[in-house]
């Protein structure tokens, strides 16, 4: 790492515990964002300054889908390509992320968010001064797990089948 950024040093370190995040990227973040959060008064500040989020097209109470808002290209292209390499990394949070948005909405679609994911990541990782930590592949599933089984079971009911949920006793597995 060069002299001029030594001071940033620890800052750099702790980007790139971040999937698919190396030295480059790093730098790249540093560079085009800086390293002071406290000029994004939130999360979504930045995301929106970065131009990862959509532009909003409604007319007639219909959304219509847009391309996202024009914003750092350099920043954007670089976060797409650590966006890309992240999602290959087995048992990441990233990974989840990806597969479950490109079933609905699409691959370029999903690594926009994957990419506006790990913006939001890396802002709390040099707000905080701390490095990456991965909420797992099961995030998702942990987070909706009532969800899930009530979607499940209808899915199933659909098919013609009768079901009844009711939670696992501890121990016993299939």
């Amino acid at each position: 790492m060069g002299g001029a950024l030594e001071p940033f040093r620890r800052d750099i370190e702790n980007l790139t515990t971040m999937p698919g995040i190396g030295n480059n990227a790093a730098h790249v973040i540093a560079g085009e964002v800086g390293l002071d959060m406290s000029r994004f008064p939130t999360v979504g500040n930045l995301i929106s300054w970065a131009g990862f989020c959509p532009r909003l097209d409604e007319s007639a109470g219909k959304h219509r889908s847009t391309r996202i808002r024009k914003g750092a290209p350099w920043l954007k292209t670089t976060l797409v390509s650590a966006a890309w390499a992240a999602v290959k990394v087995k048992g990441t949070y990233l990974q989840a992320q990806f597969q479950q948005l490109r079933a609905r909405h699409g691959a370029k679609k999903a690594i926009i968010a994957v990419a506006a994911s790990m913006l939001t990541a890396a802002y709390y990782i040099l707000r905080d001064g701390v490095p990456y930590m991965d909420l797992g592949p099961e995030h998702f599933t942990r987070r909706n797990k009532d969800h899930a089984a009530k979607r499940l079971k209808k899915r199933l009911e659909d098919l013609g089948f009768t079901v009844e949920v009711r939670p696992a006793e501890a121990g016993v597995s299939i």
